[in-house]
C-alpha cells in the first residue's frame, strides 16, 4: 500500500469532506481516505497496482474542487 496527500482546493464546509472523502473511497484499490477541511487535505492510502494518484486526483476534480 502507498499514502499520498494531496492538497484539495474549495472545500467550505463538512458536506464538502464527505463528498470528497465519497468520491476517493469507492474508488477500486482504495483501503482508506482522509480529508480534512481545516488543512484542505486528502490523505489516502491505496494499492499502486490498481489505482493511481492521477486517478485520485481527477476523481477530486470531477467532484467540482481543485486538486494537486
Amino acid at each position: 500500500m502507498n499514502e499520498v496527500t494531496i492538497q484539495v482546493g474549495g472545500m467550505s464546509c463538512q458536506g464538502c469532506v464527505r463528498n470528497v472523502t465519497g468520491v476517493l473511497s469507492v474508488l477500486p484499490g482504495v483501503a482508506t481516505a482522509e480529508v480534512s477541511l481545516e488543512q484542505g487535505i486528502a490523505r489516502v492510502t491505496y494499492d499502486p497496482e490498481r489505482v493511481t494518484r492521477e486517478v485520485l486526483v481527477g476523481a477530486i476534480e470531477d467532484a467540482g474542487f481543485d486538486a494537486q
